[in-house]
Protein backbone atom coordinates (compact mmCIF):
# COMPACT_ATOMS: atom_id res chain seq x y z
CA UNK A 1 0.00 0.00 0.00
CA UNK A 2 1.39 3.46 -0.72
CA UNK A 3 3.19 5.10 2.19
CA UNK A 4 3.55 9.21 2.24
CA UNK A 5 5.65 11.50 4.26
CA UNK A 6 3.80 14.26 5.61
CA UNK A 7 5.43 17.83 7.02
CA UNK A 8 3.88 18.77 10.05
CA UNK A 9 3.28 22.47 9.37
CA UNK A 10 2.45 21.88 5.74
CA UNK A 11 -0.42 19.34 7.20
CA UNK A 12 -2.27 20.93 9.85
CA UNK A 13 -2.04 24.03 8.12
CA UNK A 14 -4.08 22.51 5.24
CA UNK A 15 -6.16 20.60 8.05
CA UNK A 16 -6.66 24.04 9.53
CA UNK A 17 -5.70 22.77 13.06
CA UNK A 18 -3.21 20.69 14.87
CA UNK A 19 -4.08 17.06 16.32
CA UNK A 20 -2.25 14.98 19.02
CA UNK A 21 -1.48 11.13 17.58
CA UNK A 22 -4.36 9.78 19.42
CA UNK A 23 -6.71 11.98 17.33
CA UNK A 24 -5.27 11.53 13.94
CA UNK A 25 -5.29 7.58 14.85
CA UNK A 26 -9.14 7.91 15.83
CA UNK A 27 -9.66 10.21 12.35
CA UNK A 28 -7.39 8.92 10.03
CA UNK A 29 -9.76 5.54 8.82
CA UNK A 30 -11.93 8.24 7.64
CA UNK A 31 -9.45 8.50 4.93
CA UNK A 32 -8.93 4.84 4.52
CA UNK A 33 -5.48 5.84 6.61
CA UNK A 34 -3.39 5.00 9.56
CA UNK A 35 -0.44 7.36 11.37
CA UNK A 36 2.51 4.89 10.78
CA UNK A 37 4.62 6.76 12.37
CA UNK A 38 5.53 9.98 13.98
CA UNK A 39 9.28 11.52 13.33
CA UNK A 40 8.94 14.14 16.45
CA UNK A 41 12.83 15.60 15.84
CA UNK A 42 12.24 15.63 12.06
CA UNK A 43 8.68 17.12 12.34
CA UNK A 44 7.35 14.16 9.92
CA UNK A 45 3.71 12.23 10.08
CA UNK A 46 4.65 9.13 8.08
CA UNK A 47 0.70 7.94 6.96
CA UNK A 48 0.31 4.48 5.44
CA UNK A 49 -2.80 4.42 2.65
CA UNK A 50 -5.50 1.52 2.51
CA UNK A 51 -7.12 1.93 -0.76
CA UNK A 52 -5.40 1.74 -4.33
CA UNK A 53 -8.50 3.33 -5.70
CA UNK A 54 -8.28 6.81 -4.17
CA UNK A 55 -4.81 7.91 -6.08
CA UNK A 56 -6.28 11.18 -4.88
CA UNK A 57 -5.31 10.55 -0.91
CA UNK A 58 -1.92 10.04 -1.76
CA UNK A 59 -0.45 13.08 -0.60
CA UNK A 60 -0.90 15.41 2.19
CA UNK A 61 -3.00 17.80 0.88
CA UNK A 62 -5.45 14.71 -0.49
CA UNK A 63 -5.55 13.22 3.39
CA UNK A 64 -6.17 16.36 4.77
CA UNK A 65 -8.52 17.33 2.60
CA UNK A 66 -10.88 14.31 3.15
CA UNK A 67 -10.33 14.89 7.00
CA UNK A 68 -11.14 18.80 6.75
CA UNK A 69 -14.65 18.15 5.07
CA UNK A 70 -15.78 14.96 7.27
CA UNK A 71 -15.52 17.32 10.40
CA UNK A 72 -16.78 20.40 8.48
CA UNK A 73 -19.29 19.01 6.02
CA UNK A 74 -18.00 21.40 3.99
CA UNK A 75 -17.71 20.48 -0.31
CA UNK A 76 -14.65 22.02 -1.48
CA UNK A 77 -14.95 23.89 -4.76
CA UNK A 78 -12.91 24.42 -7.16
CA UNK A 79 -13.44 26.87 -10.15
CA UNK A 80 -11.06 25.79 -12.39
CA UNK A 81 -12.45 23.23 -14.18
CA UNK A 82 -14.06 22.73 -17.71
CA UNK A 83 -16.50 20.72 -19.50
CA UNK A 84 -17.39 20.07 -22.93
CA UNK A 85 -19.75 23.40 -22.68
CA UNK A 86 -17.50 25.60 -21.93
CA UNK A 87 -15.70 27.97 -23.89
CA UNK A 88 -11.53 27.31 -24.47
CA UNK A 89 -8.95 30.23 -23.25
CA UNK A 90 -7.49 32.36 -25.52
CA UNK A 91 -4.63 33.09 -23.54
CA UNK A 92 -1.86 31.20 -25.20
CA UNK A 93 -1.31 28.23 -22.82
CA UNK A 94 -1.69 25.22 -24.87
CA UNK A 95 -0.73 22.47 -25.75
CA UNK A 96 -0.60 20.44 -28.97
CA UNK A 97 -0.43 16.92 -29.37
CA UNK A 98 1.34 15.58 -32.77
CA UNK A 99 0.17 12.92 -34.71
CA UNK A 100 3.72 11.19 -34.82
CA UNK A 101 3.31 10.67 -31.19
CA UNK A 102 0.18 7.96 -31.87
CA UNK A 103 0.69 4.64 -31.22
CA UNK A 104 4.19 5.12 -29.28
CA UNK A 105 2.68 7.31 -26.17
CA UNK A 106 -0.67 8.89 -27.55
CA UNK A 107 -1.60 11.77 -25.41
CA UNK A 108 -0.31 14.89 -23.41
CA UNK A 109 -1.89 17.24 -21.77
CA UNK A 110 -1.25 19.82 -19.25
CA UNK A 111 -2.56 22.92 -16.71
CA UNK A 112 -0.48 25.82 -15.45
CA UNK A 113 -0.39 26.96 -11.55
CA UNK A 114 1.27 30.25 -10.04
CA UNK A 115 0.73 32.53 -6.85
CA UNK A 116 2.81 30.80 -4.53
CA UNK A 117 6.23 30.63 -3.88
CA UNK A 118 7.77 27.02 -3.57
CA UNK A 119 10.08 26.07 -0.70
CA UNK A 120 11.65 23.65 0.59
CA UNK A 121 9.13 21.85 2.37
CA UNK A 122 6.43 22.49 -0.83
CA UNK A 123 9.13 20.82 -3.29
CA UNK A 124 9.36 17.88 -1.69
CA UNK A 125 5.84 17.53 -0.84
CA UNK A 126 5.33 17.96 -4.86
CA UNK A 127 7.83 15.39 -5.65
CA UNK A 128 6.28 13.09 -3.47
CA UNK A 129 2.87 13.47 -5.21
CA UNK A 130 4.46 13.02 -8.49
CA UNK A 131 6.36 9.88 -7.42
CA UNK A 132 3.01 8.54 -5.75
CA UNK A 133 1.02 9.30 -9.05
CA UNK A 134 3.31 8.22 -11.46
CA UNK A 135 4.80 5.25 -9.63
CA UNK A 136 1.47 3.46 -8.00
CA UNK A 137 -1.30 4.93 -10.35
CA UNK A 138 1.07 5.37 -13.37
CA UNK A 139 2.51 1.74 -13.09
CA UNK A 140 6.08 2.77 -12.68
CA UNK A 141 5.33 5.47 -15.49
CA UNK A 142 4.19 3.57 -17.99
CA UNK A 143 0.62 4.48 -18.29
CA UNK A 144 1.27 7.83 -16.60
CA UNK A 145 4.21 10.41 -16.92
CA UNK A 146 4.42 13.90 -15.09
CA UNK A 147 6.38 17.09 -15.00
CA UNK A 148 6.79 19.96 -13.34
CA UNK A 149 8.51 22.70 -15.06
CA UNK A 150 9.47 26.53 -15.09
CA UNK A 151 6.44 28.63 -16.78
CA UNK A 152 8.24 31.57 -17.33
CA UNK A 153 10.74 29.71 -19.51
CA UNK A 154 8.35 28.23 -22.02
CA UNK A 155 7.22 30.36 -25.13
CA UNK A 156 3.62 28.88 -25.77
CA UNK A 157 2.34 26.72 -27.17
CA UNK A 158 4.16 23.31 -25.97
CA UNK A 159 4.45 20.58 -28.13
CA UNK A 160 4.19 16.97 -28.06
CA UNK A 161 5.56 14.88 -30.78
CA UNK A 162 7.40 12.02 -31.21
CA UNK A 163 11.27 11.85 -32.83
CA UNK A 164 14.53 10.83 -34.13
CA UNK A 165 16.37 9.69 -31.08
CA UNK A 166 19.21 9.85 -32.36
CA UNK A 167 19.07 13.23 -33.57
CA UNK A 168 17.17 15.01 -30.49
CA UNK A 169 19.49 16.30 -28.10
CA UNK A 170 19.32 18.01 -25.33
CA UNK A 171 20.84 18.74 -21.43
CA UNK A 172 18.91 16.11 -19.09
CA UNK A 173 17.94 17.20 -15.51
CA UNK A 174 20.83 15.99 -13.06
CA UNK A 175 23.33 16.48 -15.98
CA UNK A 176 25.62 19.15 -17.66
CA UNK A 177 26.31 17.24 -21.24
CA UNK A 178 23.92 17.45 -24.05
CA UNK A 179 22.90 13.59 -24.65
CA UNK A 180 20.65 12.76 -27.47
CA UNK A 181 17.28 10.76 -26.21
CA UNK A 182 18.76 7.08 -26.94
CA UNK A 183 22.11 7.99 -24.70
CA UNK A 184 19.88 8.91 -21.98
CA UNK A 185 18.18 5.74 -22.35
CA UNK A 186 21.88 4.75 -21.91
CA UNK A 187 23.94 6.67 -19.58
CA UNK A 188 21.42 9.21 -17.46
CA UNK A 189 20.04 6.56 -14.37
CA UNK A 190 16.11 7.71 -15.10
CA UNK A 191 16.87 6.19 -18.54
CA UNK A 192 17.98 3.24 -17.04
CA UNK A 193 15.18 2.61 -14.73
CA UNK A 194 12.41 4.13 -16.91
CA UNK A 195 13.84 3.79 -21.00
CA UNK A 196 12.59 0.79 -21.93
CA UNK A 197 9.29 2.12 -21.72
CA UNK A 198 9.75 3.52 -25.44
CA UNK A 199 13.41 2.21 -26.21
CA UNK A 200 11.86 -0.37 -28.75
CA UNK A 201 9.95 2.00 -30.18
CA UNK A 202 11.29 4.06 -33.68
CA UNK A 203 10.37 7.10 -32.57
CA UNK A 204 10.48 8.91 -28.75
CA UNK A 205 8.67 10.79 -27.11
CA UNK A 206 9.46 14.85 -26.76
CA UNK A 207 8.25 17.74 -25.41
CA UNK A 208 9.23 21.15 -26.33
CA UNK A 209 7.84 24.74 -26.65
CA UNK A 210 7.25 26.63 -29.48
CA UNK A 211 11.30 28.39 -29.77
CA UNK A 212 12.06 24.59 -29.83
CA UNK A 213 13.83 24.54 -26.20
CA UNK A 214 13.10 21.30 -24.54
CA UNK A 215 10.99 20.40 -21.78
CA UNK A 216 11.50 16.84 -21.07
CA UNK A 217 11.79 13.20 -22.82
CA UNK A 218 8.69 12.16 -21.05
CA UNK A 219 8.56 9.02 -19.60
CA UNK A 220 12.20 9.60 -18.59
CA UNK A 221 13.61 13.01 -17.66
CA UNK A 222 13.39 16.86 -17.84
CA UNK A 223 15.57 19.09 -19.04
CA UNK A 224 18.04 20.71 -17.26
CA UNK A 225 16.81 24.30 -17.72
CA UNK A 226 13.15 24.33 -18.41
CA UNK A 227 12.91 21.31 -16.30
CA UNK A 228 14.75 22.20 -12.84
CA UNK A 229 11.93 23.37 -10.70
CA UNK A 230 13.80 25.12 -7.98
CA UNK A 231 12.84 26.68 -4.48
CA UNK A 232 11.89 30.34 -5.29
CA UNK A 233 9.97 29.55 -8.48
CA UNK A 234 6.35 30.45 -8.19
CA UNK A 235 5.17 30.22 -12.15
CA UNK A 236 4.85 26.02 -12.94
CA UNK A 237 3.92 24.23 -15.43
CA UNK A 238 2.73 20.69 -15.49
CA UNK A 239 2.83 18.55 -18.29
CA UNK A 240 1.41 14.47 -17.93
CA UNK A 241 1.86 12.04 -20.79
CA UNK A 242 0.60 8.64 -21.05
CA UNK A 243 -1.72 6.21 -23.49
CA UNK A 244 -4.70 6.02 -21.18
CA UNK A 245 -6.56 9.49 -21.64
CA UNK A 246 -9.19 9.51 -18.74
CA UNK A 247 -5.93 8.37 -16.03
CA UNK A 248 -4.15 11.59 -17.30
CA UNK A 249 -7.25 14.05 -16.78
CA UNK A 250 -8.22 12.51 -13.05
CA UNK A 251 -4.03 12.92 -12.21
CA UNK A 252 -4.29 16.39 -13.17
CA UNK A 253 -7.11 16.75 -11.58
CA UNK A 254 -5.83 15.81 -8.48
CA UNK A 255 -2.49 17.31 -8.60
CA UNK A 256 -4.57 20.59 -9.40
CA UNK A 257 -6.82 20.48 -6.03
CA UNK A 258 -3.77 19.88 -4.20
CA UNK A 259 -2.33 22.85 -5.69
CA UNK A 260 -5.05 24.49 -5.01
CA UNK A 261 -5.67 24.09 -1.51
CA UNK A 262 -1.46 24.73 -0.91
CA UNK A 263 -2.31 28.22 -1.99
CA UNK A 264 -1.54 28.32 -5.74
CA UNK A 265 -3.64 29.79 -8.56
CA UNK A 266 -4.72 27.17 -11.42
CA UNK A 267 -4.42 27.96 -15.14
CA UNK A 268 -6.21 26.35 -17.28
CA UNK A 269 -4.54 24.95 -20.63
CA UNK A 270 -5.85 24.49 -24.00
CA UNK A 271 -5.30 20.71 -25.33
CA UNK A 272 -5.23 19.80 -28.63
CA UNK A 273 -5.18 16.31 -29.40
CA UNK A 274 -3.94 14.60 -32.45
CA UNK A 275 -6.71 12.27 -32.95
CA UNK A 276 -10.50 12.74 -32.24
CA UNK A 277 -11.64 11.45 -28.57
CA UNK A 278 -14.58 11.02 -26.56
CA UNK A 279 -14.17 14.59 -25.69
CA UNK A 280 -13.36 15.94 -28.68
CA UNK A 281 -10.35 17.28 -30.62
CA UNK A 282 -9.65 20.10 -28.15
CA UNK A 283 -10.47 20.59 -24.32
CA UNK A 284 -9.31 22.72 -21.58
CA UNK A 285 -7.47 21.12 -18.89
CA UNK A 286 -8.13 20.69 -15.55
CA UNK A 287 -11.17 18.67 -17.54
CA UNK A 288 -14.31 17.28 -15.63
CA UNK A 289 -14.95 14.01 -17.11
CA UNK A 290 -16.47 11.51 -14.44
CA UNK A 291 -19.84 10.50 -14.67
CA UNK A 292 -23.05 10.98 -12.42
CA UNK A 293 -23.93 7.92 -10.42
CA UNK A 294 -27.61 6.78 -9.03
CA UNK A 295 -27.91 4.64 -6.05
CA UNK A 296 -31.43 3.39 -4.66
CA UNK A 297 -32.24 4.19 -1.22
CA UNK A 298 -33.57 0.76 -0.34
CA UNK A 299 -30.13 -0.66 -1.41
CA UNK A 300 -28.20 1.80 1.16
CA UNK A 301 -30.51 -0.62 4.11
CA UNK A 302 -30.16 -3.64 2.20
CA UNK A 303 -25.79 -3.80 2.09
CA UNK A 304 -25.61 -1.77 5.58
CA UNK A 305 -28.39 -3.06 7.44
CA UNK A 306 -29.32 0.79 8.77
CA UNK A 307 -32.60 2.48 8.22
CA UNK A 308 -31.20 5.11 6.32
CA UNK A 309 -33.29 8.30 5.30
CA UNK A 310 -32.67 10.05 1.69
CA UNK A 311 -31.47 13.28 3.67
CA UNK A 312 -29.03 11.27 5.84
CA UNK A 313 -27.79 9.71 3.29
CA UNK A 314 -26.86 13.15 1.37
CA UNK A 315 -25.55 14.51 4.63
CA UNK A 316 -22.96 11.58 5.14
CA UNK A 317 -22.14 12.26 1.34
CA UNK A 318 -21.48 15.60 2.13
CA UNK A 319 -19.14 14.55 5.04
CA UNK A 320 -16.84 12.56 2.53
CA UNK A 321 -16.84 15.80 0.01
CA UNK A 322 -20.07 14.50 -2.33
CA UNK A 323 -22.43 16.49 -3.67
CA UNK A 324 -25.97 14.31 -4.00
CA UNK A 325 -29.42 14.99 -4.27
CA UNK A 326 -32.28 12.64 -3.48
CA UNK A 327 -35.76 11.77 -4.68
CA UNK A 328 -38.33 9.65 -2.53
CA UNK A 329 -36.27 6.63 -3.69
CA UNK A 330 -32.88 6.99 -5.06
CA UNK A 331 -29.62 9.31 -4.28
CA UNK A 332 -28.10 10.74 -7.42
CA UNK A 333 -23.86 11.53 -7.26
CA UNK A 334 -22.00 13.96 -9.07
CA UNK A 335 -18.33 12.72 -7.87
CA UNK A 336 -15.86 15.01 -7.02
CA UNK A 337 -13.47 16.41 -9.82
CA UNK A 338 -10.03 14.59 -8.29
CA UNK A 339 -12.22 11.43 -7.83
CA UNK A 340 -13.17 9.08 -10.22
CA UNK A 341 -13.72 5.55 -8.24
CA UNK A 342 -17.98 4.98 -8.28
CA UNK A 343 -18.26 2.99 -10.88
CA UNK A 344 -21.21 1.34 -8.93
CA UNK A 345 -24.03 2.12 -6.42
CA UNK A 346 -21.82 0.18 -3.70
CA UNK A 347 -19.07 2.61 -4.27
CA UNK A 348 -21.82 5.19 -3.27
CA UNK A 349 -22.63 2.73 -0.09
CA UNK A 350 -19.15 2.93 1.04
CA UNK A 351 -18.88 6.45 1.29
CA UNK A 352 -22.52 6.88 3.06
CA UNK A 353 -21.01 4.22 5.60
CA UNK A 354 -18.15 6.12 6.31
CA UNK A 355 -19.45 9.35 6.21
CA UNK A 356 -22.03 8.32 8.47
CA UNK A 357 -19.42 7.12 10.94
CA UNK A 358 -18.56 3.36 11.44
CA UNK A 359 -19.38 3.98 15.11
CA UNK A 360 -22.92 4.94 14.57
CA UNK A 361 -23.70 1.27 13.78
CA UNK A 362 -24.40 -0.29 16.70
CA UNK A 363 -23.91 -4.39 16.63
CA UNK A 364 -26.47 -6.68 16.15
CA UNK A 365 -26.26 -10.52 17.73
CA UNK A 366 -27.09 -13.30 14.45
CA UNK A 367 -30.52 -14.43 14.52
CA UNK A 368 -29.77 -17.69 12.68
CA UNK A 369 -27.28 -20.49 14.06
CA UNK A 370 -25.51 -22.58 11.58
CA UNK A 371 -23.31 -24.84 12.05
CA UNK A 372 -19.91 -24.59 9.19
CA UNK A 373 -19.32 -27.77 7.21
CA UNK A 374 -16.89 -28.23 4.35
CA UNK A 375 -18.41 -27.53 1.11
CA UNK A 376 -18.03 -30.94 -1.54
CA UNK A 377 -15.47 -28.84 -3.80
CA UNK A 378 -13.27 -28.79 -0.57
CA UNK A 379 -13.73 -32.19 0.52
CA UNK A 380 -12.99 -33.69 -3.07
CA UNK A 381 -9.73 -31.41 -3.66
CA UNK A 382 -8.64 -32.77 0.25
CA UNK A 383 -9.13 -35.95 -0.85
CA UNK A 384 -6.96 -35.48 -4.11
CA UNK A 385 -4.32 -33.78 -2.13
CA UNK A 386 -4.04 -37.12 0.28
CA UNK A 387 -3.75 -39.14 -2.74
CA UNK A 388 -0.79 -37.03 -4.00
CA UNK A 389 0.86 -36.66 -1.10
CA UNK A 390 0.83 -40.51 -1.04
CA UNK A 391 2.40 -40.83 -4.36
CA UNK A 392 5.62 -38.80 -2.72
CA UNK A 393 4.45 -35.22 -3.92
CA UNK A 394 4.85 -32.14 -2.19
CA UNK A 395 2.19 -29.64 -1.77
CA UNK A 396 2.35 -26.21 -2.89
CA UNK A 397 0.86 -22.88 -2.74
CA UNK A 398 0.85 -20.15 -5.08
CA UNK A 399 -1.05 -16.50 -5.82
CA UNK A 400 -3.69 -16.19 -8.41
CA UNK A 401 -2.33 -13.33 -10.22
CA UNK A 402 1.27 -12.99 -12.04
CA UNK A 403 2.83 -11.30 -15.26
CA UNK A 404 1.85 -11.53 -18.84
CA UNK A 405 5.58 -13.17 -19.12
CA UNK A 406 5.07 -16.29 -16.76
CA UNK A 407 1.27 -17.59 -17.93
CA UNK A 408 1.49 -16.64 -21.63
CA UNK A 409 5.32 -15.51 -22.59
CA UNK A 410 6.97 -18.49 -21.24
CA UNK A 411 4.59 -20.80 -21.74
CA UNK A 412 4.59 -20.52 -25.17
CA UNK A 413 0.84 -19.95 -25.67
CA UNK A 414 -1.57 -17.02 -27.21
CA UNK A 415 -3.19 -16.01 -23.69
CA UNK A 416 -6.39 -15.61 -25.69
CA UNK A 417 -8.45 -16.87 -22.58
CA UNK A 418 -6.54 -15.01 -19.89
CA UNK A 419 -7.99 -12.49 -17.90
CA UNK A 420 -6.06 -9.18 -17.80
CA UNK A 421 -6.88 -6.43 -14.91
CA UNK A 422 -7.74 -3.56 -16.30
CA UNK A 423 -5.41 -1.51 -14.23
CA UNK A 424 -2.80 -3.12 -12.74
CA UNK A 425 -0.60 -1.54 -9.63
CA UNK A 426 2.53 -3.71 -11.04
CA UNK A 427 3.41 -5.71 -14.12
CA UNK A 428 4.04 -8.56 -11.74
CA UNK A 429 0.54 -8.96 -10.95
CA UNK A 430 -1.38 -8.26 -14.04
CA UNK A 431 -2.89 -11.55 -15.63
CA UNK A 432 -5.33 -13.68 -13.91
CA UNK A 433 -3.73 -16.76 -13.31
CA UNK A 434 -5.54 -19.51 -16.23
CA UNK A 435 -3.25 -22.63 -15.42
CA UNK A 436 -1.57 -23.99 -12.29
CA UNK A 437 1.01 -25.22 -14.34
CA UNK A 438 3.37 -21.91 -15.26
CA UNK A 439 3.40 -21.54 -11.39
CA UNK A 440 4.81 -25.42 -10.76
CA UNK A 441 7.39 -24.45 -13.53
CA UNK A 442 8.67 -21.32 -11.76
CA UNK A 443 9.15 -23.30 -8.32
CA UNK A 444 11.35 -25.60 -10.81
CA UNK A 445 13.47 -22.79 -12.18
CA UNK A 446 14.52 -21.84 -8.72
CA UNK A 447 15.24 -25.03 -7.22
CA UNK A 448 17.77 -26.79 -9.75
CA UNK A 449 19.96 -27.14 -6.33
CA UNK A 450 17.94 -29.32 -4.34
CA UNK A 451 17.72 -33.12 -4.53
CA UNK A 452 15.91 -34.80 -7.42
CA UNK A 453 13.37 -35.94 -8.41
CA UNK A 454 10.71 -33.27 -7.36
CA UNK A 455 7.55 -33.99 -7.21
CA UNK A 456 5.22 -31.18 -6.78
CA UNK A 457 1.67 -29.84 -6.73
CA UNK A 458 -1.55 -27.61 -6.24
CA UNK A 459 -4.97 -27.25 -6.02
CA UNK A 460 -6.61 -24.33 -6.20
CA UNK A 461 -7.85 -21.19 -8.64
CA UNK A 462 -7.77 -20.54 -12.30
CA UNK A 463 -9.36 -18.21 -14.40
CA UNK A 464 -10.24 -17.91 -18.36
CA UNK A 465 -12.18 -16.35 -20.23
CA UNK A 466 -15.66 -18.24 -21.16
CA UNK A 467 -18.47 -16.64 -23.32
CA UNK A 468 -21.57 -18.66 -22.19
CA UNK A 469 -20.48 -17.44 -18.89
CA UNK A 470 -22.84 -13.92 -17.83
CA UNK A 471 -19.81 -12.52 -16.38
CA UNK A 472 -17.54 -13.61 -19.39
CA UNK A 473 -15.62 -15.97 -17.54
CA UNK A 474 -15.31 -18.67 -15.60
CA UNK A 475 -13.35 -19.70 -12.38
CA UNK A 476 -12.14 -23.42 -11.70
CA UNK A 477 -10.49 -25.27 -9.05
CA UNK A 478 -7.97 -26.78 -10.69
CA UNK A 479 -5.30 -29.55 -10.32
CA UNK A 480 -1.90 -29.28 -11.19
CA UNK A 481 1.45 -31.59 -10.80
CA UNK A 482 4.73 -31.52 -11.95
CA UNK A 483 7.61 -33.89 -11.60
CA UNK A 484 11.14 -33.20 -12.55
CA UNK A 485 13.99 -36.02 -12.80
CA UNK A 486 16.62 -36.63 -15.57
CA UNK A 487 14.60 -39.75 -16.21
CA UNK A 488 10.76 -38.70 -16.19
CA UNK A 489 8.79 -39.56 -18.99
CA UNK A 490 5.10 -39.98 -20.15
CA UNK A 491 5.38 -42.90 -19.14
CA UNK A 492 5.80 -41.72 -15.30
CA UNK A 493 2.50 -39.16 -15.94
CA UNK A 494 0.73 -41.65 -17.25
CA UNK A 495 1.27 -44.10 -13.99
CA UNK A 496 0.54 -40.70 -11.18
CA UNK A 497 -2.27 -40.13 -13.44
CA UNK A 498 -3.85 -43.70 -13.49
CA UNK A 499 -2.89 -44.52 -9.54
CA UNK A 500 -5.09 -40.97 -8.87
CA UNK A 501 -8.63 -41.52 -11.39
CA UNK A 502 -8.18 -45.00 -9.70
CA UNK A 503 -8.43 -44.46 -6.24
CA UNK A 504 -10.86 -41.89 -7.18
CA UNK A 505 -13.04 -44.22 -8.79
CA UNK A 506 -13.65 -42.25 -11.92
CA UNK A 507 -13.39 -44.54 -15.26
CA UNK A 508 -11.06 -42.78 -18.29
CA UNK A 509 -9.99 -42.47 -21.95
CA UNK A 510 -6.75 -40.75 -23.22
CA UNK A 511 -6.44 -38.72 -26.42
CA UNK A 512 -3.15 -38.21 -27.62
CA UNK A 513 -2.41 -34.09 -27.88
CA UNK A 514 -0.40 -32.71 -30.86
CA UNK A 515 -1.18 -29.33 -30.54
CA UNK A 516 -0.31 -27.81 -27.14
CA UNK A 517 3.13 -25.76 -27.00
CA UNK A 518 3.40 -26.56 -23.51
CA UNK A 519 3.92 -30.25 -24.32
CA UNK A 520 5.95 -32.24 -26.93
CA UNK A 521 3.48 -33.29 -29.56
CA UNK A 522 2.75 -37.04 -29.54
CA UNK A 523 4.54 -37.52 -25.51
CA UNK A 524 0.85 -35.94 -24.47
CA UNK A 525 -2.08 -37.07 -23.79
CA UNK A 526 -5.99 -35.29 -23.16
CA UNK A 527 -7.98 -37.00 -20.10
CA UNK A 528 -11.48 -37.77 -21.06
CA UNK A 529 -14.38 -38.68 -18.70
CA UNK A 530 -18.17 -39.26 -19.53
CA UNK A 531 -16.67 -38.05 -23.44
CA UNK A 532 -15.77 -34.37 -22.00
CA UNK A 533 -11.71 -33.18 -22.07
CA UNK A 534 -10.91 -32.68 -18.37
CA UNK A 535 -7.27 -32.49 -18.08
CA UNK A 536 -4.26 -32.93 -19.92
CA UNK A 537 -0.59 -34.20 -19.34
CA UNK A 538 2.52 -35.09 -20.88
CA UNK A 539 6.24 -34.29 -21.00
CA UNK A 540 6.75 -30.60 -21.00
CA UNK A 541 8.03 -29.17 -24.40
CA UNK A 542 12.22 -28.32 -24.32
CA UNK A 543 11.50 -24.47 -25.25
CA UNK A 544 8.92 -23.78 -22.19
CA UNK A 545 11.47 -25.42 -20.10
CA UNK A 546 14.47 -23.22 -21.65
CA UNK A 547 12.30 -20.30 -20.87
CA UNK A 548 11.76 -20.98 -17.14
CA UNK A 549 15.73 -22.27 -17.35
CA UNK A 550 14.51 -25.47 -15.96
CA UNK A 551 17.78 -27.71 -16.45
CA UNK A 552 15.87 -31.01 -16.13
CA UNK A 553 12.91 -33.01 -18.04
CA UNK A 554 10.04 -32.37 -16.18
CA UNK A 555 6.29 -33.91 -17.07
CA UNK A 556 3.03 -31.86 -15.87
CA UNK A 557 -0.76 -32.90 -15.38
CA UNK A 558 -3.54 -30.46 -14.82
CA UNK A 559 -7.21 -31.61 -14.19
CA UNK A 560 -9.92 -30.18 -13.57
CA UNK A 561 -11.88 -31.07 -10.24
CA UNK A 562 -15.06 -29.53 -10.70
CA UNK A 563 -15.39 -31.79 -13.89
CA UNK A 564 -15.25 -34.82 -11.73
CA UNK A 565 -17.67 -34.15 -9.21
Amino acid sequence: MPKIEAPEKLFFSLLGKRLSDEELVDIFPVAKAELDGHDEEGHVLKIELNDTNRPDLWSAAGVARALRTYETGEIPYYDFFSTKDDELPSDGRMVIDHESALGIRDFSIGFAARGREVDDELLVNLIQSQEKLCFNFGRKRRTIALGIYRSELIKYPVHYAAVDPDKTRFVPLGMTEELSLREICEKHPKGRDYGYIVSDKPLFPYLYDDNGDALSFPPVINSARIGAVEVGDSDLFIELSGPILDDLLLTASILACDMADMGFEILPVKVRFAKDTKYGREITVPYYFQSPQMCPIDAVEKKLGEPLSGQQCVDALRRMGVYAIHDEKNIYVNCPEYRNDFLHAVDVIEDIMIGYGLMNFKPVMPSDFTVGRLSKAEEFSRKVKDILVGLGFQEMMYNYLGSKKEYIDRMHVTGDDCVFIANPMSENYEVVRPSVIPSLLESESVSGHATYPHNIFEVGKICRKDEQDNSGTVTLNSLGLLSANNQVGYNDAAAYINTLLYFLRIDYKLESVEDDPRFIPGRAARIIVAGKAVGIFGEVHPQVLESWGCTMPAVAAEINLDALL
